[in-house]
């Protein structure tokens, strides 16, 4: 089963499951009531939502059930269709529609949704659960629970209700939704009970019905009726209710054009309010999951089905039961399923005693939920962010309390979108993988612009790079980076980042963006930690895998400022390059590396010299460096000379002003074979260039050999397998790097072996 990892999660989800199923009582009935539907189709779509979409869904924190923001749509069909068997046919072919949805892939509108939007929804819903549970807290129950709408079926609205509330208090159900609030308050306040493995709403439930029951031994005003008390039909026993309390669908109404109407209805509205609440409740998950939005249509359109074909209202994922099931500490998708479980095993076996349970309990638990979905820290950060962020969340929260959840989010999206024409349009995002000494890093650069419409594609991007891995975020070149694209960031760096163990550094925001600092988290310098961990293979990779990036023009993103301070207490280079003094083949660039991250010892012609040969031993045997490398190059001046001088019989002192090249160049012509030489008129053209190239590969191999007979240190780590010595030549036409020969047998060849030096 997708979600559950361990045993050592199941206790978590067991008691989470329980409070998330003392909270969906109500609200099953409540919606059921409020929708003009038998009340026990609530509880069916509860227990389908809970178990068979449980068990569907890809999400571990998510828990389905009837949704609040489906009565209108649900009490209207109901009366075009003449009858609730009629509509249950709605719901059926409603959830077929989904499926298709889900197999189209329709779930990707998700990724379109405004960040300031989601978080509206949340706090508007928060707002809701506060303003909608505090009569109930009072004990004026009158407006089923699970209501949400501003309009309600008792002929007041939210902020009316609230007025008559206040001159119809029950005494015993305030005196209990006060002991229950104190009682949460103080648990979250005080570390061990907050730790512990039983949940404060549990232990509300439990004193609530335990303080009733003292109210009912002395008697009096104090005693909380049924009417104020959880309303569970009661049926006697499995038989009872399968006969009784379901209902099936009247397929004769599939002549009538209207229920294919009220399906698409439903399948559109329940499929935008799933994705919405689903994009909203992975906000909410401390491991900051994702939901796969396909799988989820297909989930609740196989659930909408089952209900539509047992008696059971259209269902959704639902934030009201999801945000308590996150907030009891619930691990993994077995909570949603065992509050399903616990819905049909209490429902069908025992509705007695859920009927003891006061509603002003529950509704003390669905409060404090409110508040922390619309906290004060919540909206204080949406202020900060400016008014293209806060305005589309204020408006959403508003038009939600004010209307419902799937009108209230569409305005606040008309909102959003309204900003984001004032933007630019979108820009595609470049990523790059870059390989560091120390590993790669997902490099993504942003656009001259980034607006909105890029949300999507940089979100794609931020959630490619993998568990533990390293990000780069470069807005060097952006001047414009819109607000909402500047939350997913801080939403990414502050919770994602942390929770996938990714490691994010940040380049190029400066002053512009005060809440994003620029800062680099991964090593892109050989230091002693990333020397000690280098093997010569990988090190010869490193230098192969950056002339590729030389040749591309995709150098690796460095900061030289903080490069220098990084290297000014010691170095640890990982390499030494032993090469020509030709200005057109510097080691560093070729193989596109930073400071600190090879010694560079360079003289004409490239060859073994004593003071050389000791710069070499200091680099490998006292500071670790793990590969040597004879670099050589086409078209080089010294090895021509070697070859002009030799068929002249001329010395270099001869022949040039310089009086110290003699030594220089007879090393070199160690690697001509005379009788291969020709006079400068008896080349042929193109002749004379490609044997001085090859005399070049030749001097390279020369000076390998060389190295090892002239230094035991050198040749002693070889043998020991600590340094490898390879030869390379580089191409000054097209700047590509030949690795041509290792004397180092546990690297693989990387070439051909050339023929024999000349003796």
């Amino acid at each position: 089963m997708t979600g559950v990892k361990s045993t050592a999660t199941l206790p978590k989800d067991l008691i989470a499951g329980l409070v998330v199923f003392l909270v969906a009582l109500p609200l099953c009935l409540g919606v059921a009531i409020a929708s003009n539907a038998p009340p026990i189709a609530g509880l069916i779509a509860g227990i389908i939502g809970g178990i068979l979409v449980g068990v569907l869904s890809g999400s571990h924190t998510s828990v389905s059930g009837p949704a609040a923001g489906l009565t209108a749509v649900v009490a209207a069909q109901i009366a075009a269709l003449g009858s609730f068997q009629g509509f249950l046919v709605a719901v059926v072919l409603a959830g077929a529609f989904q499926v298709i949805m889900g197999v189209c892939r329709a779930g990707f509108i998700s990724a379109f949704f405004p960040l300031s939007v989601i978080k509206g929804l949340l706090a508007a819903i928060g707002v809701i659960l506060i303003l909608k549970q505090i009569p109930h807290l009072l004990g004026h129950d009158t407006d089923p629970m699970g209501d949400k709408s501003f309009q309600q079926k008792d002929g007041e609205n939210t902020f009316s209700e609230l007025v008559v509330a206040f001159f119809d208090v029950h005494p015993g159900a305030m005196l209990v939704g006060a002991l229950s609030i104190a009682l949460i308050v103080f648990w979250d306040r005080i570390k061990a009970l907050k730790q512990s493995p039983v949940p404060a709403p549990l232990v509300v439930v439990v004193l609530a019905v335990l303080v009733n029951q003292l109210f009912r031994l002395f008697g009096g005003v104090m005693v909380i009726e049924p009417s104020h008390l959880v309303a569970v039909p009661v049926t006697e026993g499995p038989g009872d209710f399968i006969r009784n309390a379901l209902i099936f669908p009247d397929w004769s109404v599939l002549g009538n054009p209207a229920v294919y109407t009220a399906a698409v209805t439903i399948a559109v509205v329940a499929s935008l309010e799933t994705l919405l609440n689903i994009e909203a409740v992975d906000k909410l998950d401390p491991k900051q999951r994702l939901t796969p939005p396909n799988r989820e249509l297909l989930a609740q359109g196989v659930g909408n089905i089952a209900a539509g074909l047992i008696g059971g209202l259209p269902m959704t994922s639902v934030i009201v039961r999801s945000s308590v099931n996150i907030h009891t500490k619930a691990e993994t998708k077995v909570s949603a399923i065992w509050h399903g479980l616990l819905l049909v095993g209490c429902v069908v076996l025992m509705p007695a005693w859920l009927n003891e349970i006061p509603l002003a309990a529950l509704a003390a638990i669905l409060l404090m939920t409110g508040l922390k979905l619309a906290s004060p820290k919540l909206m204080r950060q949406m202020w900060s962010e400016g008014r293209k962020q806060f305005l589309p969340f204020i408006i959403t929260i508003v038009a939600i309390v004010l209307t419902d959840l799937l009108i209230g989010v569409l305005i606040g999206l008309a909102v959003s979108i309204g900003f984001i024409l004032h933007g630019n349009a979108r820009r595609p995002l470049r990523r790059i993988l870059e390989k560091h000494v120390s590993g790669d890093v997902m490099h993504i650069v942003l656009a001259n612009q980034v607006s909105f419409l890029s949300r999507a594609s940089l979100e794609q991007a931020l959630r490619s790079v993998p568990r533990g891995g390293h990000l780069l975020l470069d807005a060097s070149n952006t001047d414009y980076i819109d607000p909402d694209v500047l939350d997913l960031i801080a939403d990414f760096r502050d919770t994602t980042a942390g929770a996938l163990g990714i490691n994010l550094s940040f380049k190029g925001f400066r002053d512009r963006y005060p809440q994003l600092q620029d800062q680099i988290q991964f090593v892109d310098y050989s230091s002693r930690e990333v020397l000690q961990e280098l093997t010569p293979a990988r090190v010869l990779q490193l230098l192969q895998e950056g002339n590729e990036r030389f040749l591309g023009s995709r150098p690796l993103t460095r900061d030289q400022n903080r490069l220098v301070e990084a290297t000014s207490a010691g170095q640890f280079p990982m390499a030494a390059v032993l090469g020509c003094i030709d200005s057109r083949a510097p080691a560093e660039l070729v193989f596109d590396l930073g400071l600190g991250d090879i010694f560079s010892a360079r003289v004409a012609g490239n060859i073994a010299t004593p003071e050389l040969l000791g710069s070499l031993e200091y680099a490998c045997a006292v500071v670790g460096s793990k590969l040597v490398v004879v670099l050589g190059h086409t078209s080089c001046g010294a090895v021509n000379a070697a070859v002009d001088l030799l068929a002249a019989a001329k010395k270099a002192s001869e022949a040039t002003p310089c009086g110290n090249l003699d030594g220089l160049v007879t090393e070199i012509q160690q690697s001509i074979n005379p009788s291969t030489l020709k006079q400068p008129d008896q080349w042929a053209p193109g002749e004379k260039v490609a044997y001085a190239n090859e005399i070049s590969r030749h001097n390279v191999m020369r000076t390998i050999r060389m190295i090892r007979e002239r230094s035991a240190t050198l040749d002693k780590l070889v043998h020991e397998g600590r340094i490898a010595i390879v030869g390379a030549l580089y191409d000054v036409g097209s700047g590509r790097v030949d690795f041509f020969q290792t004397v180092d047998s546990s690297l693989q060849p990387l070439s051909v072996p050339m023929a024999a030096l000349p003796s």
